[in-house]
């Protein structure tokens, strides 16, 4: 299947760095050129996935042509380089504080620019800690952009891989959720903690096993979070006919 070319990527970024209104010149070698994970820096525990956003890089570049750098980088809401970065990461494995004003202002001008955020509850919550925080804080950011569940017809569940579910370290919701502006998934949500599935401790090994499917879960979460790239990066060009034949013939 054909994969994301170094010069889509940059397009990507140019355009969003376009829309913040920073100042913005496409290198073909460098940082221009290279996807980098942004992880948001907010007033909780928002690092606690930092290895495995390195690991889904390292991932990246291995399985696909997307040039990467190897790391994941921190950003707050507010800052002007938030436009560079066309994936953007949010967890925590708890409660964080609200956002401020101007936070959820930068968050909202990204996401209607053609920004990408994945929210995952790296704590599996359901009404309470992450969650309950971050369905407080997209209420404010997307007020009329309510949360709708995905279903498995979406385009991001063929961006790379063909997949039928959505796990992640956890089996908590079958599903991801999403808050859609003018039908394209602004922000993506899973409850199953997909990058706890990636993470590694200081010493290199996993950090956590995933359950209940174990190392074929880790797979499947692996290739969910490279899909998750995949569309930040080239949105619904796989949804377009031309590729059914291409994506049955693997189904086969």
């Amino acid at each position: 299947m054909p994969a994301l070319s170094a010069v889509e990527g940059i397009s990507r970024r140019a355009f969003l760095a376009a829309a913040g209104a920073l100042p913005f010149s496409a290198h073909a070698f460098g940082d221009a050129s290279r996807f980098i994970p942004a992880i948001v820096k907010h007033g909780g525990r928002w690092d606690v996935r930092s290895s495995g956003l390195r690991r889904l890089a390292w991932e990246l570049q291995r399985r696909t042509s997307v040039e990467v750098q190897l790391e994941a980088r921190p950003i707050t809401l507010d800052s002007p380089r938030l436009f560079e970065h066309p994936f953007l990461y949010l967890s925590s494995d708890g409660d964080f504080p609200p956002f401020t004003a101007v936070e959820v202002e930068s968050l909202r001008r990204y996401l209607t620019f053609g920004g990408f955020l994945f929210a995952d509850a790296n704590d599996g919550s359901d009404g309470a800690g992450f969650d309950f925080a971050l369905r407080r804080e997209l209420a404010r950011v997307l007020p009329q952009s309510p949360a709708t569940v995905l279903p498995s017809t979406h385009v991001i569940f063929k961006s790379f891989f063909l997949l039928d579910s959505a796990p992640g370290r956890f089996l908590n919701k079958p599903s991801l959720e999403a808050h859609l502006i003018n039908k394209r998934a602004a922000v993506v949500y899973s409850q199953n903690d997909v990058m706890g599935a990636l993470n590694r401790d200081v010493s290199g090994t996993w950090e956590f096993e995933p359950s209940p499917g174990g190392q074929r879960q880790r797979e499947l979460a692996t290739r969910l979070a490279i899909n998750l790239v995949m569309y930040s990066l080239c949105l619904d060009y796989k949804d377009d006919a031309v590729h059914l034949p291409v994506i049955m013939n693997r189904r086969r």
